[in-house]
């Protein structure tokens, strides 16, 4: 029976003596299957427990048709194992899954969001409410209620029963589950089935840290930490902080101000850029145009965006009564644009159409301007021979 798994008879039990049952292996991972086991399989969001049968690693616990698998490194080739779980991982896993019953609890609580789906990582832990839009207020309030649980530190209970003892009127939520139903309780707070570990009291979660929140599919994604990973994350985010009130040679209380300050010198250094970058232009377009013959501006670059040869071509078209003929290399593509001045009556369509007839390109335009690319071979002198032709 599920209730006589080591696991649930003590979830803080660490080590154990038992039977081998049978090996086996699927995909090329050994396994063995026990006739009792401490280690959690995975289920439920939360994921399983590692550690060590007979000295051998287990690298991952699975419940297969009603069987428990220990995936190993390698075989045991053994009729009696002894292991022992990793019970750092194993508390972290008790922490986290209580907590996110009690944050659970709090949501509907206070603001009547039920909880849909629930994820267990390595670093975060994630419920998704049910509801597009939760404001900070909201999300203030689960945390300090659910903090306010742990700090009265309730007992966690848990009981077996059938489903004609279960009192469907206290559940969280509907259970999918029928013949061994296990029930997770904190007195006047939560009643709900759940087949996880979990700590004996709420004090043992030790705090709860909401970390943010995201839209997905319809709902709020909130991500959180319990217990020890609060720590953790606040040591990460205050080695994070340190370094970047060094890199800003300002106190940490003063530190979003001199970022913001930072952000706007750098946006006004840009616009800068962009004003000179306009003025570079003007006076390449000026060069350009001096160094026409019979009313045509050829040049050929290397590594120059599209975007740039479209202003360069159209600041030079808007200076004078010539055909501005611009193309570029880029990697393994080639790519042009054709503009026309003022007064001029030719056709940038035709230079546009002859130069994608030579490089198999795709591109666009009208008459005053064209542009496009392609893969080829050809150099960026031999489309501009190609252009001009087409226009004579």
């Amino acid at each position: 029976m599920l209730k006589d798994r080591f696991y649930y008879e003590d979830p803080y039990r660490t080590t154990f003596k038992t039977n081998v049952i049978r090996e086996g292996e699927e995909g090329g991972r050994p396994y063995a299957v026990l006739e009792n086991t401490v280690f959690f399989p995975t289920g439920g969001g939360q994921p399983h427990d590692a550690g060590k049968l007979n000295g051998v690693r287990v690298v991952d616990v699975e419940e297969v048709e009603g069987e428990v698998r220990h995936y190993l490194e390698a075989p045991l080739h053994a009729f009696v194992a002894s292991g022992k779980i990793d019970w750092a991982r194993r508390f972290d896993h008790m922490q986290q899954h209580a907590g996110q019953h009690i944050l659970t609890a709090a949501f509907v609580e206070t603001a009547g969001y039920a909880t849909v789906s629930f994820h267990l990582g390595a670093e975060i832990v994630s419920i998704d409410l049910d509801s597009d839009s939760v404001i900070e207020e909201q999300l203030r309030a689960a945390e300090e209620r659910a903090n306010e649980i742990i700090l009265q530190n309730r007992p966690i209970e848990t009981k077996w029963v059938t489903e004609a003892e279960l009192d469907r009127s206290k559940l969280r939520k509907e259970l999918a589950v029928n013949g061994e139903i296990r029930l997770v309780i904190i007195p006047e707070f939560d009643y709900n089935g759940c087949g996880g570990t979990h700590p004996r009291s709420t004090g043992e979660v030790g705090s709860i840290k909401i970390l943010g929140t995201e839209r997905h599919k319809q709902k709020t994604r909130v991500h959180f930490v319990c217990g020890q990973r609060v720590l953790d994350q606040l040591g990460k985010k205050n080695g994070i902080l340190k370094e970047a009130v060094g890199l800003l040679s300002a106190p940490e209380e003063q530190a979003a101000d001199a970022i913001r300050k930072l952000l706007e010198a750098n946006r006004a250094l840009e616009k800068k850029q962009a004003e000179m970058k306009e003025e570079l232009l003007g006076f390449e377009a000026g060069e350009l145009l001096a160094g026409a013959e019979d009313g045509i501006v050829k040049a050929a670059f290397e590594d120059r965006s599209i975007a740039e040869l479209q202003k360069l071509a159209r600041s030079a078209a808007g200076r004078g009564e010539a055909v501005i003929l611009l193309a570029a290399r880029n990697g393994d593509k080639l790519q042009f644009v054709a503009a026309r001045g003022n007064g001029v009556q030719a056709s940038m369509k035709k230079a546009g159409d002859a130069a994608l007839n030579a490089i198999g390109g795709k591109g666009g335009g009208n008459d005053a301007f064209v542009q496009g690319g392609g893969e080829t071979v050809l150099h960026a002198e031999q489309v501009l021979s190609v252009m001009e032709a087409a226009l004579r």
